[in-house]
């Protein structure tokens, strides 16, 4: 996500981060590079004039030029700023407690991402423990209500449909009666897009939301469409009036000018962003987090707690039992290698390691050899699993037969997983070793 603003911000950061001093000439030349990259990345003119600026007043002051560390200060106040202009702190939805019905109405227009988002944010409550129902109010486009069905029971909840009505609101009357029968808390208004703005659909949110009166009217916009994600929003807002925005197809948004640009022009903060097509691809907006990894100084918090939702304690500990014991085996492996797959993909997770971003080639990284790996493990019976060591040439032939590999890609993973296991042995007992491996990765 916002790679190429990432890697021109981040060798920018690398380029000043050491030096001991720094003159006016520097900052200024240093911000210019800034400039052109923000340009690039589409973030609106008036937003990078004004962030620019400010940077400028700031970074020109005592507290910079004749710091201690300068560089490491200008970096300081280059993220400080990248957080302000993303929002600078993290907004949360609006939500009753579970006695009442907190209703959700969801905009934007066709193509967005809505339908899909409003599934996903479903699925995001109920882990919360919320009784969420999904409304498909969208009786515009073909099939609207059959992709919401279909994704709310990936959800696991409930969809209310109503497939010869012709209203709308008609749809969200009965939805609230039958919410309140049935005790549900939380309701997701799907409503009609249209492949642009016009009268008739502004016309149908506004008597949805002039009956329901919702706690929040969150547009679904698509942050790769940059500027023109941010044009949407403002149009939506003076029409309709919004409460927050969710940025789809986040991990696809090479630019970042959506993202860069929104809260500025709108006032409207960013509360979540699509980060993947499966069900639970919807996470919050941490702007700190994010002018973290434009500048390729990793996102920490981010990956523990995605690491935490796959991996508890007691299960960290026995894997650094059976490290240290010599007794990790591809059963083990092959667990931790669904784990880590269930945090994302190995790319994203690897640029949010402080320091990787820009010094390892991440275009690089092979995930379809990934899964070549599984399948050959999973061609291995669970005693060859437990034991890799009694694999002889025939058992080679048979794995590589089964996993529609090579006999010379078994024997590369063997290899790989006996290195790999001398490597975990020696981390685990040895704080050097931890930190000459960090300090390889810039950590």
């Amino acid at each position: 996500m916002l790679d190429r603003l990432t890697d021109k911000l981040s060798g920018l950061v690398r380029q000043i981060a050491g030096k001991t001093h720094i003159s006016e000439s520097n900052i200024r030349e240093t911000l210019n590079e800034v400039k052109l990259a923000l340009l690039e990345a589409d973030v609106n003119v008036r937003v990078v004039r004004r962030f620019i600026n400010r940077t400028v007043e700031e970074a020109l002051g005592e507290k910079v030029l004749r710091s201690v560390s300068p560089g490491q200060q200008f970096i300081k106040i280059l993220n400080d700023r990248l957080v302000q202009l993303l929002g600078s702190e993290k907004k949360d939805l609006n939500l009753k407690g579970t006695d009442t019905i907190t209703t959700i109405l969801m905009v934007g227009l066709q193509g967005s991402g809505k339908t899909t988002t409003a599934a996903k944010l479903a699925h995001r409550l109920k882990t919360q423990g919320r009784k969420v129902l999904l409304v498909a109010a969208d009786l515009v486009r073909p099939a609207a209500i059959d992709q919401l069905k279909i994704m709310g029971d990936k959800a696991g909840v409930e969809t209310f449909t109503m497939y010869d009505e012709k209203k709308s609101l008609n749809v969200v009357k009965r939805s609230l009666d039958y919410a309140r029968k049935n005790q549900f808390d939380t309701l997701i208004i799907d409503t009609s897009g249209r492949l642009h703005i016009d009268t008739e659909m502004m016309s149908e949110l506004a008597s949805i939301k002039k009956f329901i009166d919702p706690e929040e009217v969150i547009l679904v916009a698509d942050a790769m469409t940059g500027q023109s994600a941010v044009d949407i929003a403002k149009e939506f807002d003076e029409k309709v009036g919004l409460s927050g925005i969710i940025l789809s197809k986040f991990d696809s948004d090479t630019r970042g000018g959506a993202a860069l640009s929104i809260k500025s022009i709108t006032g409207k903060s960013i509360l979540l962003i699509g980060t993947g097509e499966k069900i639970n691809d919807l996470e919050p907006f941490y702007p700190d987090r994010i002018a973290s990894r434009i500048l390729g100084m990793g996102d920490v918090v981010t990956l523990v707690e995605k690491a935490q939702e796959v991996i508890d304690q007691r299960e960290a500990e026995r894997l650094q039992e059976k490290i240290e014991s010599k007794t990790f085996t591809f059963e083990d492996y092959l667990d931790q290698f669904r784990k880590i797959r269930k945090m994302g993909s190995i790319q994203s997770l690897i640029e949010m390691i402080p320091g990787v971003k820009g010094n390892i080639d991440t275009d690089s990284i092979d995930e379809r050899e990934m899964k070549h790996e599984e399948a050959i493990i999973l061609s291995m019976t669970r005693e060859e699993r437990k034991n890799h060591r009694i694999i002889n040439p025939s058992r080679k032939k048979r794995i590589a037969r089964g996993s529609g590999t090579s006999v010379f890609e078994v024997n590369r993973l063997l290899k790989k997983f006996e290195k790999m296991k001398i490597m975990m042995k020696k981390m685990s007992k040895s704080g050097k070793y931890q930190s000459d491996i960090l300090s390889r990765i810039g950590g």
